[in-house]
């Protein structure tokens, strides 16, 4: 699949399968995300990855509960994306402070768009996740209060088809600048 496709096929899928995926292609998602680039090379990320039933169950009642609620289709995913954030090396602080931009939250979704194009490359759905009870999700899976959590992402074979996107005329999102 050449790339553009691969970015129109890519979508935010709430339905799927009840069919395991192969560690193999959680392995090759989670190697495109490792390659991502990242602000002085700082790498601020932990993936983890939920595959056991009991545990992903704990975890997103956890997550997505009262106000986070929309959330739960997450369940229905046999694998669940877990991201934890670090704030980066030093270098990539200073800049943070200099320019007054969080990097690691950049560098962060850089790679977890890596890892959401592998799966849609591989025949895998899945969908950015942002809006959980962080709180809640740390208690479930033993992690420190210390720790951040910034972003889910449930994955697994669709249930659904690839529909159509609507964006913005690139004419209203882009501005050339040419010699005159």
């Amino acid at each position: 699949m050449n790339f553009i496709d691969l970015v129109k096929n890519r979508y935010s899928c709430r339905n799927f399968l009840d069919k395991p995926v192969e560690k193999e292609k959680l392995d090759a998602c989670l190697e495109s995300a490792r390659l991502a680039p990242s602000a002085c090379n700082s790498q601020p990320w932990k993936f983890m990855i939920i595959t056991d039933i009991v545990l992903k169950e704990k975890a997103c009642d956890a997550a997505f509960t009262g106000q986070y609620c929309a959330g739960a289709f997450a369940k229905k995913a046999p694998a669940l994306l877990i991201v934890l954030s670090e704030r980066g090396n030093f270098s990539s602080r200073v800049g943070n402070f200099v320019r007054d931009t969080r990097f690691y939250l950049i560098d962060i979704g850089i790679a977890v768009e890596h890892f959401i194009l592998q799966a849609t490359e591989l025949g895998l759905g899945t969908c950015w996740m942002g809006w959980f009870n962080e709180t809640g999700l740390k208690k479930a899976l033993g992690l420190p209060k210390s720790a951040k959590i910034d972003v889910i992402v449930p994955v697994g074979y669709p249930d659904q088809p690839v529909r159509e996107k609507i964006r913005k005329n690139i004419n209203e999102i882009s501005e050339f600048f040419t010699e005159s």
